[in-house]
């Protein structure tokens, strides 16, 4: 499983949780206009509930006082539109962020998901799946929470407990400071929590990603899990990581509860001695009943602003996080960002095909001192010529292959297809040339068709026939609605023959100048190879075509064969040729897999750990 990407120490003590909502920003500008409509009728809304107060104020010292039955019901009245008033415009306030809220968050989800498309293999390689899945759906709903209620309340409730305090001075600037005098130790205690908070809220979604990345490994490897009798590890297993996040948001929850009780205690200490003081002012007839009772109003009207900091700080820390989590993807460099200015200067050399031109090539999370996976590798693919490529598992075959296509980026030397840098081709026009089937073949949750006709821009019925007919995929014809058939998720309602040979299809459909196989017959049976062989070579003799090759009925559809061997190139010629001139090819043919790593040792020191 790969792990969880999270802010080191040193990343996570200059993060600044303003910074990361800010960031948030270009993302919201285009509603900002219902956002801030919606904002300053919540600001209505909230500062008609410090009006009761004032009512209540007219009506003590006044018809309550005075005996006057018709302005009590007056008063009662005003206080029961405020009341009314106050929640049809809370009311409008929902209703104007939700559409554009869900707006904002699906072009989020877009711009993420566009994003993740366009990132390197080299990315995709160092990222768990469930994290990624977790920043497009968990993440993102968080955002979209604070957006729609924290955000604009944050403001709102600033504004109500600013206007709140001028209202508490002015009707007792005395006992106005006694509800005041809680504000510094409430600030730093809310500083407190939100240093502490963040670090935690960032565990628990880093967490959650683990979390999703076991149950998607789980669910796409039932079979693994079930043919091996693991399903007891594996609940083991979760078991573990829901523990961890147990634990974690246990943490969450004890930060919570604890700025929650001194949010909520705080205040109510204010409180408690502004009563006793007030009353004590009003039995000495320094302050009316009706101030007192407008006061105190007030003070429980701006209850719910100061209790809700600790909840809205909580959700921002969460949120920041998320925005945190997005932006890691969102920062990563693009495909085309990194194209290079050596291969964008490079053009057309006049030599047709496919040529490595003393390629190297090492991953780039390998360690500083480890040899690179591929060392000055040399070889010319002619104009129309197949050539097969062999070596022992782990040499570097497939890393090869990936180079043409740029699934990976070359640490050194040049890719050449018709004498033209790849590196200087535009992808769209790179990936038009260059068609690829890969060992593993993967299908989506979509019908046969569409599984196909992804290998070519435009291709259609006729098309898609001749692909299937190529790749012996006549299966396909007994399917319950034929290539209209949905093969469902990774394609495991077929089997691992049938899965390959529409693979094969999709690579040939569109009849590329430059086709790369990587061992695309190794999961059919001896009689169906001998078939899609021969239809193959048909394909084969209209492009030109670098094969991954393990065994002889393979390398016999080339024209020539290279023998890849301690990151280089070590032999070229006919496969009759390498039998004879070639220890190493010879044992590779031979299936003596065992004695493959002595010779290539006495070849040239290969050394395949960890290659992939």
């Amino acid at each position: 499983m790969a792990t969880s990407h999270s802010p080191t120490a040193p990343q996570a003590a200059k993060r600044s949780a303003v910074r990361s909502l800010l960031r948030l920003w270009p993302y919201l500008r285009p509603v900002r206009g219902r956002i801030g409509t919606a904002a300053g009728v919540a600001v209505a809304a909230s500062l008609l509930s410090l009006l009761i107060p004032l009512v209540l104020k007219w009506l003590v010292d006044g018809p309550v006082a005075d005996g006057d039955p018709d302005g009590v019901w007056l008063g009662a009245l005003a206080v029961l539109l405020l009341g009314i008033a106050e929640a049809v415009l809370f009311g409008l306030r929902r209703w104007l962020v939700a559409r554009p809220l869900a707006s904002v968050e699906a072009s989020m989800r877009g711009a993420l998901y566009a994003r993740m498309q366009r990132l390197p293999i080299a990315f995709h390689d160092r990222w768990a799946s469930g994290q990624l899945l977790s920043r497009a759906t968990t993440d993102l709903s968080l955002i979209r929470l604070f957006f729609a209620f924290p955000m604009t309340f944050l403001f709102v409730n600033g504004v109500t407990i600013l206007i709140g305090c001028v209202l508490l001075l002015m009707q007792d600037w005395v006992l106005g400071l006694v509800l005041l005098a809680p504000a510094i130790p409430l600030v730093v205690a809310s500083s407190m929590f939100e240093t502490r908070y963040s670090t935690v809220a960032r565990r628990a979604q880093d967490q959650v990603g683990d979390l999703t990345t076991l149950v998607e490994e789980s669910v796409l490897g039932i079979r693994v899990v079930k043919g091996f009798g693991r399903h007891r590890s594996q609940a083991e297993t979760f078991r573990a990581l829901a523990g961890r996040l147990r634990s974690t948001e246990l943490r969450k929850a004890k930060l919570l509860a604890w700025i929650w009780t001194v949010i909520t205690f705080v205040p109510e200490l204010a409180i408690g001695a502004a009563l006793v003081l007030g009353s004590l002012r009003v039995a000495d007839g320094g302050l009316s009943a009706g101030t007192l009772v407008a006061f105190l109003s007030l003070a429980l009207a701006l209850r719910w602003p100061v209790e809700s900091i600790g909840f809205l700080l909580a959700i921002s820390q969460d949120t920041a996080t998320a925005a945190d989590r997005f932006f890691e993807v969102m920062d990563e460099a693009e495909e085309d960002a990194q194209d290079t200015a050596a291969g964008a200067a490079a053009g057309p050399e006049g030599e047709g095909g496919l040529r490595f031109d003393n390629v190297v090539f090492r991953y780039p999370d390998a360690p500083a001192d480890a040899p690179p996976v591929l060392a000055s590798v040399d070889l010319h693919i002619r104009p129309g010529e197949t050539m097969a490529l062999v070596g022992a598992t782990g040499s570097g075959k497939t890393t090869l292959t990936a180079l043409v296509s740029r699934l990976h980026e070359l640490s050194a030397g040049r890719v050449l297809l018709d004498g033209e840098d790849v590196t200087a081709m535009e992808r769209e026009k790179l990936r038009s040339l260059v068609a690829v089937a890969f060992e593993e073949p993967t299908l989506f949750s979509a019908t046969v068709a569409e599984n196909v006709l992804m290998g070519a821009e435009g291709a259609g019925e006729a098309e898609l026939r001749r692909a299937l007919e190529v790749a012996q995929a006549g299966f396909v014809h007994d399917l319950p609605q034929g290539a209209a058939t949905e093969v469902g998720e990774q394609g495991l309602s077929l089997s691992g023959g049938q899965r390959q040979r529409l693979a094969l299809a999709r690579a040939v459909v569109g009849q590329p100048a430059f086709l790369v196989l990587d061992d695309p017959l190794s999961a059919l049976d001896v009689h169906t190879e001998a078939l899609v062989e021969a239809a193959l070579r048909e394909v084969l003799r209209d492009t030109t075509a670098l094969v991954v090759a393990h065994r002889p009925s393979t390398v016999l559809l080339a024209d020539r064969v290279a023998l890849l061997s301690g990151g280089r190139i070590t032999a070229v010629g006919t496969h009759q040729e390498l039998l004879r001139e070639s220890v190493e090819y010879a044992w590779l043919m031979s299936g003596a897999e065992s004695g493959t790593a002595e010779v290539a040792g006495a070849a040239g020191g290969v050394r395949t750990e960890g290659v992939r």
